[in-house]
């Protein structure tokens, strides 16, 4: 009981609910039960990913937190710029602090940079206008989720590190206990999210006159 009070002392210090995140990932799961074996395979995985940071959003948005998609990461920022949050997918022991937690996909330079942020802030850029400071050096919190045996867990952890593209090392972890949100209806093997380096090279594509 003591920890899960200290859990929702610094959910509330962060300024978001634990409501927040079971009614984001509860809508995320039934979306993806209209998934059927006719749509593309990694339908199911991308589909809750993106619904899961839409529906945090849709949540936090109207708190005056700002939502942006720069370099494939979905992200809500904090009106005071203090922090940001963004879902992923996880593997290990999510949502259990006895266990090592991992990003369950590989990740790109973009992340490491987000990661491992120099925290060094360029003057009067346009993130500093619009959140207070670079985006990159916005602590940027996860909200790992992970299916295991057909349950979902998560937590909202802290990043600190990556090795071996996977981000692995973590200052917080703060378990986030979840209602039982039911069977997805599908092969939950395939919950992924696109990497950020996944996005391939801008392509410029000139007509020529005739």
């Amino acid at each position: 009981m003591r920890n899960l009070e200290r859990n929702q002392q610094r959910l509330a210090e962060l300024d978001v609910a634990i409501d927040a995140f079971h009614s984001s990932l509860e809508a995320a799961v039934e979306d993806i039960r209209s998934c059927t074996d006719f749509d593309a395979p990694m339908m199911r995985g991308v589909m809750f990913w993106s619904r899961a940071n839409r529906y945090l959003a849709e949540v936090l948005v109207p708190q005056e937190w700002v939502r942006t998609s720069r370099d494939n990461i979905l992200r809500v920022v904090h009106p005071t710029g203090s922090h940001a949050i963004t879902a992923i997918s996880g593997a290990g022991g999510v949502g259990d602090l006895r266990m090592p937690v991992r990003s369950k996909n590989p990740k790109g330079p973009v992340m490491a940079r987000l990661v491992e942020a120099n925290g060094q802030f360029a003057l009067m850029s346009r993130d500093e206008v619009l959140f207070g400071r670079e985006l990159e050096d916005i602590p940027t919190w996860f909200l790992l989720y992970q299916w295991r045996d057909g349950v979902l867990s998560a937590e909202l952890s802290l990043p600190v590190r990556m090795n071996d593209k996977f981000v692995d090392e973590w200052l917080e972890r703060i378990p986030l206990p979840l209602p039982n949100l039911g069977n997805p209806g599908a092969d939950v093997g395939l919950l992924d999210e696109p990497g950020d380096d996944e996005l391939g090279p801008d392509v410029v594509v000139e007509l020529l006159g005739g």
